[in-house]
């Protein structure tokens, strides 16, 4: 009977981290095509800006809606619909003959990416044990999201050159559609969900926003969504205008390329040494420390006379630390509320926090048209970060009370 049980869980989590890894690839997969489609198009490259937008857009509403109706009828159908309705969209994009038809296409695939997400999270939680639950959600997320993410920009590297880049969304599209498939065969629904459902008769009902600030929840509700929003909008700040502060700085394109890249480098290996410094000290503590430690990392990437080197470590601390407390911070939401308002607990999060998403690249975007010194620029861009590790510290204490 264990055995069984345990093969359940395994086949649950390898069709989770698959579904992320597609959402992962084809939310990337926009990123990657850019240059040829503005090629193919004959668009400037500013023109993709809106696309871009349309998709954070998207995610926020999708991590909402999906996260309210998985508490009302389960992980199970709203991540095989999630599923099917990115990979459709993602397919439809490969055919786009306009900027108008990308931004709505991405739109309604952002939706998707967004719906996925809070619902993972929450089905792979319910099946982790409460000892193992937040180091499974982050290395799931980092291996699936950063994994995929990483396959779309070598795939990309491949098949545009030879196929175009309509093939990147039909490769995209068409993996995701296999991987809902397989989760209409194979996935089972979540079992706390289903023990509520069976003993609950008002299950059905779905969870109102309220509901997330009853029952001493509401300092902590409050406090997760000041993290979400704020470190989002640190995570795409930085990664958006990095390489173009750093190249204004005067170092080379490829050079300015390279250090955008240590930035998720680091967040890749950052989750995992969070992940394994929290089994040992605690989900909140190592938090605090690592949001701290962001405010110092962004501050200094912008500081004048920084050697290459020195640079290329305060970004690769600042990737580790912002990326890898993302990550956590989800995994935190979904060990905070209970099965009856897991994947609503956790859509509004990122849904607020998707909103951080869409506002940290145009505040970035305004102080470079301003001129703003680049260190004033990265000294405005920590400020988030020293929020969010305040925000964390209240969230102890209102861990403490609340429980």
């Amino acid at each position: 009977m264990m055995a069984a049980i345990a093969g359940v869980q395994v086949g649950a989590f390898i069709l989770c981290g698959a579904c992320l890894f597609m959402v992962g690839f084809d939310w990337q997969a926009m990123g990657y095509v850019a240059p040829a489609i503005v090629g193919d198009l004959n668009i400037p490259n500013s023109a993709l800006g809106p696309v871009f937008g349309a998709a954070n857009v998207g995610f926020s509403i999708g991590a909402v809606l999906a996260g309210m109706l998985a508490d009302k009828i389960g992980r199970r159908p709203v991540l095989i619909g999630a599923t099917v309705w990115f990979a459709v969209a993602t397919l439809f994009v490969a055919g786009a003959a306009s900027v108008r038809d990308m931004l709505a296409l991405r739109f309604l695939s952002g939706i998707g990416f967004g719906s996925v997400v809070p619902t993972v999270t929450a089905l792979a939680g319910e099946y982790s044990s409460p000892q193992t639950r937040i180091t499974t959600i982050m290395v799931m997320t980092t291996l699936g999201m950063n994994g995929g993410a990483m396959t779309g920009g070598l795939a990309s590297a491949w098949l545009i050159p030879r196929f175009g880049w309509p093939a990147v969304f039909y490769v995209g599209g068409a993996a995701a559609l296999c991987i809902g498939a397989l989760m209409f065969l194979r996935l089972p629904e979540s079992m706390p969900f289903l023990v509520l459902r069976t003993a609950t008769a008002d299950s059905r009902k779905g969870v109102p926003l309220g509901d997330l600030f009853r029952e001493g929840r509401a300092a902590a509700t409050t406090l997760l969504w000041i993290l979400n929003f704020m470190n989002l909008l640190i995570v795409h700040l930085v990664a958006s205008w990095l390489p173009t502060v750093v190249r204004e700085a005067g170092y080379s394109i490829s050079a300015a390329v390279l250090i955008a890249t240590v930035f998720q480098i680091g967040g890749v290996i950052g989750t995992f040494t969070l992940a394994w410094l929290i089994g040992r000290r605690g989900l909140v503590p190592v938090l605090i420390v690592s949001l701290t430690v962001t405010c110092g990392a962004v501050a200094l990437i912008g500081q004048p006379g920084l050697s290459a080197a020195a640079l290329i470590a305060a970004v690769f601390v600042a990737g580790s630390c912002v990326i890898g407390s993302q990550i956590g911070i989800n995994a935190l939401a979904a060990t905070f509320y209970p099965t009856s308002m897991r994947s609503s607990g956790v859509g509004w999060g990122l849904g607020i926090g998707r909103a951080g998403a869409i506002v940290g690249p145009v505040i970035g975007g305004e102080l470079i048209r301003l001129q703003w010194p680049t260190n004033q620029i990265f000294l405005a861009a920590a400020m988030p970060a020293a929020i969010s590790s305040m925000a964390m510290f209240s969230m102890r204490r209102a861990l403490v009370r609340d429980g």
